[in-house]
């Protein structure tokens, strides 16, 4: 097929030998099927930011550090160039996040590369070498189901040991190949460690794969790992290998607001006091 702009300059520097068919074309994206040398791989050409349907929320960019301090400035400042450095750093978020999966031993596509907006990555195929299916085109067996979902608790479980939570993991950005689910589309993977909104990502994350799998195998529908995982993160007790159980009992417990607002009041009442000793020592 005819090169595609974006992709003619990973064609002039050797990146590339040849464009073979369109893949996809999604929210944020376009995927191409290229020949690299003797192998097939995926490139991911991310649209425009203005050309893009899916909105860069504040909630996942929450926790994402930006070293250069005049970028961050820029960014907050939302300056002309503030804004492509912000987009910059959205689209760098899915490289970094599949390096960092990647080495965890996470079911992600191998990434090889990422030149002026195009993510060149593993072809995540099936037995005859063609683009695997994506997880809601395959019909299971309940026993399939079971499998599968424990597999991808599994690769859920490594990855928040990386640090990481998907954000939008769901049956339309999972593959399944030969040898079981790979996890795709990471744009707006979250930190867990630094944003506010991570737990509930989290759980989100967890019961989508939860009632899909369900459908197949309804005993799953009855547990709840998001609960028992997030528990042993928070005490970090949270291994790749931790065994689960999938049973977790909630604390129903009600908050106490009243010694809670006592707490508040002496806070209050104890800063009063300081600001009051500093007045006097000023006046001294």
């Amino acid at each position: 097929m005819k090169v595609p702009k974006r992709l003619q300059p990973l064609v002039d520097d050797g990146l590339v030998d040849e464009v073979l068919y369109q893949l996809m074309s999604g929210k944020e994206a376009q995927v191409y099927v290229v020949r690299c040398g003797d192998q097939q791989r995926c490139a991911k050409v991310f649209k425009e930011a203005q050309k893009r349907s899916f909105k860069q929320a504040v909630e996942y960019q929450e926790g994402r550090k930006v070293r250069n301090t005049r970028r961050a400035r820029a960014m907050n400042r939302k300056t002309k160039y503030g804004q492509k450095e912000q987009e910059d750093a959205w689209l760098n978020a899915e490289v970094d996040a599949l390096y960092r999966l990647a080495s965890a031993g996470v079911r992600v596509p191998e990434p090889f590369g990422f030149v002026d907006g195009v993510l060149l990555m593993e072809l995540v195929s099936d037995d005859s070498g063609k683009a695997a299916p994506r997880l809601d085109e395959v019909t299971l067996t309940p026993e399939q189901a079971v499998d599968y979902h424990g597999r991808i608790i599994a690769e859920i479980v490594r990855m928040l040991c990386a640090g990481l939570i998907h954000g939008d993991l769901s049956e339309f950005n999972v593959l399944v190949d030969p040898h079981g689910p790979v996890i795709i589309d990471l744009p707006q993977a979250v930190d867990a460690a630094s944003n506010n909104n991570a737990e509930r990502m989290f759980q989100r994350d967890v019961d989508n794969m939860r009632r899909y799998f369900g459908r197949f195998a309804p005993e799953l529908l009855k547990t709840d790992y998001a609960g028992e995982i997030w528990a042993l993160y928070e005490s970090g007790k949270l291994h790749p290998e931790s065994p689960l159980t999938g049973l977790f009992t909630r604390d129903e417990t009600k908050a106490d607001v009243d010694e809670v607002m006592e707490v508040i009041d002496a806070a209050k009442e104890e800063d009063r006091e300081r600001r009051e000793r500093e007045q006097d020592d000023d006046e001294d």
